[in-house]
């Protein structure tokens, strides 16, 4: 049994600071004391993006503060919100040599965990691979065909039928096109859209959950209505709650994989609709 936890959308700011009124730094601690306290066996932790709010590198200074303290070994990546250059101010070395993203390859329990870096600084919150990305993941996932692999990163592959359908995986059908081709992928798992999901892109399996951030209320368009041709100043009508702090604890065997959405934060209170107006 090959047991993990992916973590996602920590969106650090700088010491005394606030994101959208919430204090993120606290909410991290609280999400390391838990892993620590109820998943101290899992084999590692994925971050899967957007540890900063707006890629300030105080607040990855402020990251590698909390996660010291996490017992599982931790594989980061990176989400819309991040910058890769500071990032890597602050993580030498951990940019692959292939890539030059944040990748990673990650065998253990039977399985092959691979992570992907989706931070496309050319895109307004959306994600995207380069080409480089994807013939390293096709090769990944060519040289082990009896292996199941999971893939985590950050943005969402499918649209959901809500207002953030404009920033998913831009390239989501060449994603999915190089998974299909190999067949050995058991699920991909993402953050991003603050609240959770499952289903299938083209075939394949995915799940999101709903992160360490505030959480999005799951209103389809048919109920919100679609987001403004015009975004400045905008504030969306869906609501956004204090919680639930949520993780993603994956448990997989010979036969399945199984990805509970668990909660280290309950609370949740809908928070003021002014603190989300989008300049």
């Amino acid at each position: 049994m090959l047991k993990f936890v992916v973590l996602a959308d920590i969106h650090l700011v700088p010491e005394g600071q606030l994101s959208h009124g919430l204090d993120t730094y606290d909410r991290l601690e609280q999400a390391v004391a838990y892993v620590n306290k109820t998943h101290g066996d899992a084999e590692f932790v994925v971050f899967a993006g957007d540890l900063a709010d707006h890629g300030e590198a105080a607040a990855y200074t402020r990251f590698k503060t909390a996660i010291a303290a996490l017992e599982p070994k931790s594989f980061l990546t990176l989400g819309n919100h991040d910058n890769r250059a500071t990032f890597l101010e602050h993580f030498e070395g951990m940019a692959n040599s292939e890539t030059g993203c944040i990748d990673h390859v990650i065998d253990a329990g039977g399985y092959r965990t691979i992570v992907l870096d989706s931070y496309d600084p050319e895109l307004f919150g959306g994600g995207r691979f380069s080409q480089a990305q994807l013939d390293w993941l096709s090769a990944r996932l060519g040289e082990v065909p009896d292996t199941p692999v999971v893939i985590v990163l950050h943005h969402n592959i499918a649209p959901f039928s809500v207002q953030t359908d404009f920033i998913i995986l831009e390239n989501n059908a060449a994603f999915a096109e190089v998974v299909l081709t190999h067949g050995n992928v058991r699920q991909v798992i993402s953050g991003h859209v603050h609240m959770s999901t499952s289903g299938f892109y083209k075939g394949v399996p995915f799940c999101t959950f709903g992160g360490g951030h505030y959480a999005i209320e799951p209103m389809l368009t048919s109920q919100s209505g679609p987001v403004p041709e015009t975004r400045g100043h905008y504030v969306s009508p869906v609501p956004r709650r204090e919680g639930p702090g949520q993780m993603a604890v994956v448990l997989c065997d010979a036969d399945s994989v199984v990805v509970h959405m668990e909660n280290f934060l309950d609370r949740h209170l809908v928070l003021a609709p002014d603190l989300f107006a989008w300049s």
